[in-house]
């Protein structure tokens, strides 16, 4: 029989703002029970978030202790001293006990765990188009005129640069794609590189020497 390999499947989200890929990783989270990496901030946590469910919370000088330590899958200084970045002892210690992780991240940060773990499956979260992007943007009413057009420039910049994953999903209605998601996890765990060895037990020997006895 087929025997597995032990390590879980390290599946990695990303999309520009908008795209709805949050939305689409909790559904993953909720269907399929895999266990999504919490990522760690410098920043202050906003009305409502909790420590260790939103983010881990930690000062400037404690995240780069992190670094120091090479306690960090990815990380970025994204503004002013604003550290974001994925702990790694949790994600790796997961991984190796056969359990599937989600890192919902950005591109600059997917990239950098992909070079440290080659077999990670990067999906991208696509926008039916880059008018109907525009228009969730600007739906939310939350953001200046220059934060859209920011987010827009970035999310156009990310686009040109998608073959750099492995999937790339259009999230056109979340159940849609949310299915092929699950069909991409679903195909990955029937690759023959995830095969560790074929044993032959006792039935199936049994079953040969029938057969041969047959002739």
């Amino acid at each position: 029989m087929i025997k597995n390999k032990k390590d879980g499947i390290l599946l990695i989200v990303s999309g520009p703002s908008g795209a709805g890929k949050g939305t689409i990783c909790k559904e993953i989270i909720k269907d399929l029970g895999i266990w999504q990496s919490i990522s760690m901030t410098t920043r202050l946590p906003r009305e409502g978030e909790v420590e260790g469910v939103n983010y881990y919370y930690v000062t400037e000088e404690e995240f780069k202790k992190h670094i120091d330590n090479d306690e960090m899958l990815e990380y970025a200084n994204v503004y002013k001293g604003l550290y974001y970045g994925t702990p790694k002892k949790e994600v790796v210690k997961r991984l190796n006990n056969g359990e599937d992780v989600l890192l919902e991240i950005e591109m600059e940060g997917a990239m950098k765990v992909k070079e440290k773990y080659p077999a990670a499956i990067c999906i991208f979260i696509m926008p039916p188009s880059m008018k109907e992007l525009k228009r969730r943007l600007e739906g939310r009413g939350t953001e200046t005129k220059e934060k859209v057009l920011e987010r827009f420039t970035k999310a156009y910049q990310e686009v040109n640069e998608v073959t750099k994953y492995n999937y790339v999903v259009i999230n056109d209605e979340v159940s849609n794609a949310v299915n092929k998601i699950k069909a991409i996890i679903e195909a990955e765990k029937c690759r023959v590189d995830r095969i560790e060895e074929v044993e032959v037990g006792n039935i199936e020997e049994i079953i040969h020497e029938e057969l041969i006895g047959m002739e």
